[in-house]
């Protein structure tokens, strides 16, 4: 039996919020803030620059002369440091520490995650490729497949509102059955009852197998492995729904978040082995896939 302890509780004691000073990363902050608030955490702020960015970029700064990306370099940090104290007022309030930091932005926040004891990193994502600025793009997914620690990706289709605000009122987690899957169902029930929220189970099947005898039962017993997940003291507060899909991974999550208004999205993903993922339907491609294109962020848990 899958069913989890219901004494199971997510603890999240430090968070990393990874920003740019952009504003797609602006839009993450305020998930950082809640959910820092909500755990008692302390937030961790974290500005990593990269001073040679502008020289190896596939555009016009790379044709430039040294001189030039170098004074671009030079014009980033000055607005960085203005964008640091606008940005350690946003976090008062809340025990916080901000860093700043010059290299590589993977390394250094790879230290921080293995030094802090991170249990999250908050990140927000444009959701393309490319170098543009240094958190967004191939950056933030580097980050999303290399990270041991949970990930909150906030893509470019979401919005906090206009008061900055967030609110967890439903949480869609959808799994595989596998084990790596599974380790993110304590965060999605955990996150349920710290925010008194609505939770949705979702399991999707590419396509219907025709070789099963009697497809109604089948549906029926995926659809009981769901609920089993669920610990029947948590159905007081978080009231399970249970959903089971047929067709391509990303659109039907997608589409179930769309219909339930989710405010949260929580995949459990396999660690890549070398650079080829796993072939499930939460492996790391599709994972970002749903990150990057979501209307609210998503937790992904590594397993």
């Amino acid at each position: 039996m899958n069913t989890l302890d219901a004494m199971t509780r997510v603890s999240v004691k430090n968070i990393l919020f990874a920003t740019d000073f952009s504003s797609n990363s602006d839009a993450a902050l305020p998930y950082a803030l809640a959910i820092s608030r909500q755990y008692g955490a302390k937030l961790y702020a974290a500005y990593a620059m990269n001073p040679d960015a502008y020289r190896f970029a596939p555009d016009a700064y790379a044709l430039a002369p040294i001189a030039s990306w170098r004074a671009l370099a030079e014009a980033e940090e000055q607005e960085a440091q203005k964008r640091a104290q606008q940005l350690e007022e946003q976090l008062r309030g809340v025990p916080h520490q901000l860093i700043f930091q010059k290299g590589d932005v993977w390394e250094i926040l790879s230290d921080i995650i293995q030094n802090k004891q991170i249990d999250l990193l908050v990140i927000g994502t444009h959701g393309l490729t490319g170098i543009q600025k240094l958190l967004l793009g191939s950056i933030a997914e580097e980050i999303f497949r290399q990270a041991a620690c949970p990930v909150l990706t906030v893509g470019p289709n979401v919005s906090a509102g206009p008061d900055g605000i967030v609110h967890l009122r439903e949480i869609l987690y959808a799994t595989d059955f596998s084990p790596e899957s599974l380790a993110a169902a304590p965060y999605a029930i955990s996150l349920a009852q710290e925010h008194q929220a609505q939770l949705a189970l979702l399991h999707v099947l590419e396509r219907a197998d025709t070789s099963i005898r009697n497809p109604e039962l089948t549906a029926a017993s995926l659809l009981h492995r769901l609920h089993e997940l669920v610990p029947s003291e948590a159905e007081l507060w978080c009231h399970p729904k249970c959903f089971l899909k047929y067709g391509p991974p990303v659109g039907e999550i997608l589409e179930l978040a769309k219909v339930r208004r989710a405010d949260l999205i929580v995949l459990g993903v396999r660690r890549p082995k070398g650079q080829i993922a796993t072939a499930t339907h939460l492996a790391q491609g599709t994972a970002y896939k749903v990150a990057a294109q979501a209307s609210c962020p998503v937790l992904t848990v590594r397993g």
